[in-house]
């Protein structure tokens, strides 16, 4: 009962290995590639799957996952004698319908106008910034943090002070060496606003290009309407991503439908109200980063299938080669589980030394290309370093299933039959 172990850990066994694959380089190289090759390539798809699904997750991280922007546009279609080509422009009434009426639904809301390029002085620095009127609750919904002071509030609202919250990018490029420029007055359309807040976006730099005040003193200062141009929510929570998807598809078309009833626009008019849920356009990114990792494991293992392939054909080789060789053992009483383990230690050492290979050189690719890869919805591509262990050790089992058959074979041959063999 012991020779198998015997035989596993026999010098002269790993001699006559590492002997005949010094015979045969070649050979023992061009199987020994198919397999690393097929682990390598399985590990770089899984890595860049999974770069996908990081890269997503942080895009909307940026923003609140169930967030709806609104925005109006220009109708394309006639609807009840009114030509199309007309711009729609939603105001405070739709904006208070909409919270009133789906008060229960929603989490946050704000209104929203803005004005592009507008000039912003302090003292004597100026700069053409992105000037944004908003209700409070646009900080969670924009997922911004307070570096100092306070953000825009109800009071503020309701008073309509002429109040600005900056970014620390317009600190640092409008007040320039100024310790504490809460209270600091910045100049915007040739009026004073008091700078209560400083915040931080982690959106990046495009997103901290703003300036942000109350919507009701945009309105009654630069607009003198209750004009809006777009209108944000976020919806409660639900138990789960389909449960949360069901619900932001469902408010969506209750909205757009009273949108379009409101302002006239026609039901099959697909620019006069634009939407856009972002929970939707994750789960349909969430979809294909599924799909597409679905597809990298087959074409990932039908890589490494070939290698095994390629393993069990070198194996047939063998015992095609040794035909004779195993005919001489059997005459001396060699028994059949010395002759399967003669063969499948080349199958097993082969495997095992070239899946670590693979497995190897794609962790210390992903480890050195990985963080420096800046490609949109990709980011720091990784693989789990005990799955693809598993990997190399199912690796290992195929290929000494593959060495087995012919392994088999070899040790049921006749030894008269073996010595005929040329």
């Amino acid at each position: 009962m012991r020779e198998p172990c015997t035989i596993m850990f026999n010098l002269d066994n790993w001699q006559e290995i590492f002997e005949t694959i010094r015979k045969n380089k070649v050979r023992t190289f061009l199987t020994s590639l198919s397999v690393a090759s097929g682990i390598f390539i399985l590990v770089l798809l899984l890595g860049f799957s999974q770069g996908m699904q990081n890269g997503i997750r942080q895009e909307f991280e940026n923003d609140a996952t169930n967030v709806i922007y609104v925005w109006s546009d220009i109708t394309t279609v006639e609807y009840k004698g009114l030509n199309p080509g007309r711009r729609i422009e939603f105001n405070n009434n739709n904006y208070n319908y909409i919270t009133n009426v789906f008060k229960d639904k929603l989490e946050y809301q704000s209104g929203q106008n803005q004005r592009w390029g507008t000039t912003i002085n302090y003292k004597q620095e100026s700069g053409a910034y992105s000037l944004q009127g908003i209700d409070p609750d646009m900080q969670h919904i924009e997922k911004q943090s307070m570096m100092a002071g306070r953000y825009i509030n109800t009071e503020d609202i309701r008073q309509t002070n002429k109040v600005a919250v900056i970014s620390k990018k317009i600190q640092n490029e409008l007040l320039k060496g100024v310790e504490e420029p809460l209270n600091e007055y910045i100049q915007i359309g040739g009026l004073n606003f008091r700078v209560v807040g400083i915040f931080s976006d982690a959106a990046g730099e495009r997103e901290e290009n703003k300036v942000y005040i109350p919507i009701s003193t945009l309105q009654k200062v630069f607009n003198g309407s209750d004009k809006l141009g777009n209108l944000s929510f976020t919806l409660k929570p639900g138990k789960d991503l389909e449960s949360s998807v069901a619900e932001s598809i469902k408010f969506t078309d209750d909205l757009k439908a009273y949108l379009k009833a409101a302002h006239s626009v026609a039901p099959e008019d697909t620019r006069g109200i634009g939407v856009f849920s972002a929970i939707e356009e994750m789960e349909r990114f969430y979809k294909l980063t599924n799909g597409m990792a679905l597809f990298f494991w087959f074409v990932g293992i039908c890589t490494i299938i070939a290698g095994v392939v390629g393993v069990s054909n070198i194996m047939l080789i063998v015992v095609k080669e040794r035909t004779r060789e195993i005919g001489v053992r059997k005459a001396i009483g060699a028994r059949p589980w010395s002759i399967i383990s003669m063969i499948l230690h080349e199958s097993i050492f082969v495997t095992t030394i070239a899946g670590f290979t693979g497995l190897i050189l794609g962790m210390l690719l992903l480890e050195v290309l990985g963080p420096n890869i800046q490609i949109d919805y990709v980011s720091n591509p990784s693989v789990n370093f005990s799955m693809a262990v598993t990997m190399v050790f199912i690796l290992v089992i195929a290929g000494t299933l593959a060495g087995f058959i012919p392994a088999y074979r070899a040790a049921h041959i006749k030894p008269i039959e073996a010595l005929k063999d040329e």
